[in-house]
């Protein structure tokens, strides 16, 4: 019936899907399925509809306020080569002094909630407590009160890779088990700063992207690998610091909810996860039982290698028997403080891939060949799905579904919030604005997920309690620099940073009209 349903869905016009109701019966059943007709009341009550961004990619201001520099300034002022069209984050798209106008944005789009990120070396800009910057702070409180005053709620993430450079120059940051302290203390004064008034906290966003781009090849800040690799790394070994890194950051997240738990929660009542990512895998021949294993070989090393500690206290099997003593390990006390240390899980998916075995190598051990498996986003010449302007991003909805599903089968059916779902189109400058704007793969990418997250809900169980696309404007991608679009908001990048709703945006507003 899904399937039926779903194909019809392709064919409507997709600018008008939430405007008008087709019927459809199945043959099979006798219930009538409405299709073309998904919004807000399709979805449980109480469910959160928002939009997402992070300090670096949106704030700019990057030497204003008494902002301290991030790995990522360092990054792109030192490596220029490594973001493609050579830009940096030193005015991103200046939300910093726009957030009003962005603001005003978001309840013209009936938006429920922001997801944004707080600059850590905004607030500290030595990374510690020795120097706090009041008017780091201040800029977050005027962000939130401009949130609340218009009815949306922060969802507020402590971390998303900007990490403070003098930690960084100190003790290497995230390599060092100092950085546990110190990223407790940030988090308490941000639960105390504005504990108030933000009832949905994560601590890191996607644990795996900093470690594995950051640290296995160095594609992102602090741009380290094994020279070996000759990527032009500024140091490193892939073999052993990826790990290293995600050990720290779990056990940084285990400390801040501890904090949390044990001074704030009680009072606020609010709740705090942290962020994850995967893509979901898919056995390249789905009767192979290599490919099989392939297949969930890849998700350990990329999903279980966060969950089975925040779930059971240690790393996944194959983690353990395939990178052996390079794996760091858990103390039992580590192992109780960061078991269930979340009361949700911010999950971002956006695409999916096929995986088959790949023999073990005899060179120098690596993240990248440590799991024994290959990915592809063909089968028989064929692609998984329509491709975006980011190369590792193929469209794929069935991938949220069976995703959600295996979470809820194998980590006791968390609560989870779908932080991050969204796809890329090139920037195109020859286009008009009027072209521009005009995004229709977008509106069906999100409806596409949306149908299967209603699905997942009403179907399985699954206890998925939001959904925010990213992201809510154009900005800067990282190392893909200006060169695609993820937001719902264009931003002319040639004519002073003007914000215009895209057809997508104007899609959302409608699917949440109350």
């Amino acid at each position: 019936m899904a399937f039926n349903s779903f194909f019809l869905l392709s064919l409507l016009p997709l600018i008008l899907v939430s405007s008008f109701q087709i019927t459809f019966t199945d043959a099979s059943s006798s219930p009538t399925l409405d299709i073309g007709f998904l919004n807000r009341s399709s979805f449980p009550p109480g469910f959160i509809f928002g939009v997402g961004s992070s300090a670096y990619q949106f704030e700019g201001a990057a030497r204003e306020g008494g902002r301290g520099p991030s790995i990522w300034d360092t990054f792109t002022h030192d490596h220029p080569e490594k973001i493609e069209d050579g830009s940096n984050g030193d005015v991103a798209v200046d939300q910093y002094h726009r957030y009003k106008e962005d603001v005003g944005i978001m309840k013209d789009l009936n938006l429920d909630s922001y997801r944004f990120s707080i600059s850590w070396p905004r607030i500290l800009p030595k990374g510690t407590l020795s120097v706090i910057n009041r008017e780091g702070i201040d800029y977050y409180h005027n962000l939130i009160d401009e949130l609340l005053a218009k009815g949306i709620k922060p969802l507020v993430t402590l971390f998303h890779w900007d990490l403070p450079q003098a930690l960084e120059d100190e003790y290497g940051g995230f390599l060092s088990s100092r950085i546990v302290k110190d990223f407790q203390d940030y988090a308490d004064l941000c639960f105390k700063e504005y504990g108030k008034k933000v009832k949905l906290w994560t601590t890191l966003n996607e644990p795996y992207i900093f470690s594995t781009n950051g640290y296995a090849t160095g594609m992102f800040a602090p741009g380290r690998c094994s020279d070996w690799l000759k990527l032009n790394c500024t140091g490193g070994d892939s073999g052993t610091e990826p790990y290293i890194v995600s050990h720290n950051q779990l056990l940084a997240h285990a400390a801040a909810v501890n904090i949390y738990r044990t001074k704030y929660q009680a009072i606020d009542k609010g709740t705090i996860g942290i962020t994850l990512n995967t893509n979901w895998f898919i056995p390249l021949s789905e009767i192979s039982p290599h490919d099989i294993k392939a297949a969930r070989r890849t998700l350990d090393f990329q999903y279980g290698w966060y969950m089975e500690p925040l779930t059971k206290g240690e790393y996944p099997e194959n983690m353990r028997a395939l990178v052996g003593n390079r794996l760091p390990s858990f103390t039992s006390e580590q192992a109780r403080l960061v078991n269930g240390s979340f009361d949700f899980i911010g999950l971002n998916y956006y695409s999916s891939a096929y995986s088959f075995p790949a023999p073990p190598t005899n060179g120098e051990p690596s993240y990248q060949t440590d799991f024994l498996a290959n990915s592809t986003f063909e089968r028989n010449g064929r692609p998984l799905g329509l491709r975006a302007a980011s190369f590792w991003l193929y469209f794929y909805p069935k991938g949220l579904r069976d995703l959600l599903i295996y979470t809820k089968n194998k980590y006791n059916n968390p609560l989870i919030y779908i932080t991050e779902n969204g796809m890329s189109e090139f920037n195109d400058p020859t286009l008009s604005l009027d072209e521009a704007l005009v995004d229709t793969y977008r509106i069906d990418y999100h409806y596409r997920h949306l149908f299967y997250l209603r699905y997942v809900i009403e179907e399985h169980g699954v206890n998925v309690k939001g959904y925010y696309p990213w992201s809510f404007l154009d900005n800067l991608e990282w190392s893909s620099g200006f060169t695609v679009r993820f937001g719902l908001v264009f931003v002319d990048f040639k004519k002073g940073l003007e914000r215009h709703a895209k057809t997508s945006a104007l899609w959302y507003k409608d699917f949440l009209q109350k």
